[in-house]
């Protein structure tokens, strides 16, 4: 099915692109600005099953974006320059922030120096457990346990169920149902017992993926130093927050804030929330982070800034810089709002 998807949206994006119509669609879609989202930033990895291969883009890919916005003259700003922007609308001339979630070792060996060449610069959203070595990314333990079987067997709706893993396509297949599944259980707990137990019957230790990943928080404050560089929040646990009591959500934002400024000794007045789509971020989530005092939050909600977007501060809208979709022909493509235009039914504001 995700596959099927895939297709389907690479097939939109080349159809704007040869069509011309994003040409035409930029003058009403493009906004007044636009917040790249991406996760890892580093060479191509090797192997047929790459199932989290979406969250990764190519040092040359982020370079072709940061030159096509500096041929375009476009403004590539922090999110303090942003949220001031929005707040006093001055729209004057059209900007670009660059946001990586997570807080990842290669945002600073690969994506770093890139943003370096272009004077670019760039906010990393910190999950404080990342930091701290003790994090569970359960995404990433859940690629090596099916890169390690040739069949996995799971308790899908309380039935024991197997699936097939024996070749590249099939384990990726198995990787999109069990995420879903995973990500569709009530609770943090039960998602962390589930990945645990299978991590077990496969022989993966979890325990050293994010020290293996992560930034630290020595790291953490070297990269800080640098005046590129702007440290947000993702909360503690990288949760789903709407899956949360509203006490536990809102623990989650203030606590990892405070440890980020504890740590760093810097504020963290930006937020990423974790997953950031429908069933991980809505109005409460939005109201508590700006109780909380984040004066941004962003989603994983497609979409462009517009003067509108003012009034939405803690519920802003990103493109992904998406690692299934590395063609240079389809960066006019994302500037102009085409894409997310029609991916959103020509909404402009996706914030209920």
């Amino acid at each position: 099915m995700k596959l099927l998807r895939n297709t389907v949206i690479r097939a939109g994006l080349e159809a704007l692109y040869f069509s011309g119509a994003h040409y035409l669609l930029r003058p009403i879609f493009a906004g007044v600005g636009v917040i790249f989202m991406l996760h890892h930033v580093r060479p191509r990895r090797d192997g047929a099953f790459q199932p989290n291969h979406h969250l990764e883009v190519e040092p040359e890919f982020l370079r072709a974006m940061l030159a096509h916005l500096r041929a375009l003259d476009v403004d590539i700003v922090t999110m303090d320059e942003a949220h001031q922007r929005l707040q006093e609308r001055n729209f004057a001339r059209r900007f670009a922030c660059f946001t990586l979630d997570d807080g990842y070792r290669d945002n600073r060996d690969h994506a770093l120096p890139v943003m370096r060449e272009f004077d670019a610069p760039m906010t990393v959203y910190v999950t404080s457990d990342f930091a701290e070595g003790t994090g569970r990314l359960w995404w990433v333990a859940l690629e090596k346990a099916i890169a390690r079987a040739s069949s996995i067997e799971v308790p899908i709706g309380g039935m024991a169920t197997r699936l097939d893993t024996s070749t590249p396509a099939a384990k990726q297949a198995a990787f999109d149902r069990l995420h879903d599944w995973l990500r569709g259980l009530p609770g943090e707990h039960d998602l962390q017992r589930e990945i645990s137990a299978l991590c077990t019957r496969h022989e993966v230790d979890e325990a050293p993926i994010a020290r293996e990943l992560c930034m630290s928080w020595e790291e953490l404050k070297a990269f800080a130093d640098d005046p590129l560089v702007t440290i947000g929040a993702h909360t503690i646990t990288h949760c789903n927050l709407a899956r949360q009591s509203e006490d536990t959500a809102s623990f989650e934002l203030a606590t990892s804030r405070a440890r980020i400024e504890g740590e760093l000794q810097r504020p963290a007045l930006h937020l990423a929330y974790p997953y950031g789509d429908r069933i991980a971020a809505g109005r409460r989530e939005f109201a508590l982070a700006k109780a909380v005092g984040f004066k941004t939050a962003v989603t994983t909600r497609p979409g462009m800034l517009f003067p509108e977007s003012a009034d939405h501060m803690t519920a802003l809208q990103r493109v992904s810089l998406n690692g299934n979709y590395q063609d240079a022909r389809i960066l006019p493509v994302l500037t102009s709002g085409a894409a997310t235009a029609m991916w959103n039914g020509f909404r402009r504001i996706d914030a209920a």
